[in-house]
This record gives structure tokens, sequence and C-alpha cells, in this order.
């Protein structure tokens, strides 16, 4: 159950509606997690802004949503890993890599190194070792890549912890994380 309202377009306030109407121009809908977001115009605009500006790293799409879909599992948010398995598809993610990625693991050495490190991240509240550090490295990831692993990571868990506390309907094919780390 929902428990913060969406906002519809249409009452929203002037600044908000031109946020709206931006998402649904690039995304063709406004997904419920940005029409909740939509209640405080400061938090959907510093939500948009951090992602577009990581839209500009040297991180693919499809990186980035690798890192959000093992965020997502590491913090059991149904509604991110719905999302993000459905815009990893778009990515070209085929089904089982999207599983492990869930799970914080992918079949490529450089990405399983990155989601690793994601999950620790996630686990470890931000305090990892030197050997955390030293893996990713090791794996070939650069500091720009690093320092954008760790930013992702972090804009995951404002959503996830966001969707938790609100409680936002899935408007996605419905992803179980519970499931997906029993399988």
């Amino acid at each position: 159950m929902q428990r913060i309202e969406r906002l519809s377009e249409a009452d929203a306030p002037q600044k908000t509606q031109d946020l709206l109407t931006a998402v649904k121009k690039q995304m063709g809908g406004v997904p419920n997690i940005i029409a909740t977001l939509a209640q405080s115009s400061a938090a959907l605009g510093g939500y948009l802004g951090f992602a577009g500006a990581l839209g500009g790293g040297t991180l693919s799409a499809r990186f980035r949503e690798q890192i959000a879909l093992a965020v997502a599992g590491a913090n059991r948010c149904d509604y991110c890993a719905s999302a993000h398995t459905a815009l990893g598809g778009m990515q070209g993610l085929e089904a089982e890599e999207l599983d492990r990625n869930l799970k914080g693991r992918s079949s490529d050495t450089k990405v399983d190194a990155a989601l690793r490190f994601a999950s620790r991240i996630v686990s470890l509240r931000g305090n990892v070792t030197d050997e955390d550090l030293a893996a990713v490295r090791n794996a070939g990831l650069t500091e720009e890549e690093i320092v954008e692993i760790v930013a992702n990571t972090v804009l995951n868990i404002f959503t996830n912890y966001f969707n938790h506390i609100a409680g936002t309907e899935i408007d996605f094919p419905v992803v179980n994380t519970a499931a997906v780390e029993a399988a």
C-alpha cells in the first residue's frame, strides 16, 4: 500500500510540473517513484539532477543499471529491482545476467568486481576495506570509475529507502527480491 501519495502533474506546483513534463518527455510516462518524489520539488530536482549528472559520467547506462540492480537486491527493494530489471533489459541485459546482477554478481569479471564492491558499500554502510578497494582496482577499474560506482550506489540507496518508506506501488513487471535471493 502506497504510504506517501503520488502527485499528479495537474496538482503539482509549476516548478514540479516542469520536472514531471521533462520526465514524461524522456521516458514516455511518469513512473510512480517520480510522481511520489514530486511531493517535494527539491527532492525530485535533486534526484533528477544527480541521476542526470551520473548519466554523463564514464559508466555506461548498462553498467549503471547493473549497479542499480545489485543495490536493489542488497536492500531488498522490489520497486527498484522491478524498474531496473525492465530498464536493464532495454539495455540488452539477458534474464540470467539480470538475476546475477540482483545478487551482486556478473558474468563479466570487471562488472562482477564492481557489483561486489557496490554490495559491500551497502552491507558495510560505506565502511569498505582496503582489500575491497584493491579488488576493484585489480579488476581494472579506474579511480574515476570507482568514484562513479560509489555515487551510483548512493543514488540507488536513496531510491531504495524512499520506496521502502513511501510504499511506492510497483508499475513495472514485478520482481520479488526475496524470491531472487532464495533461488
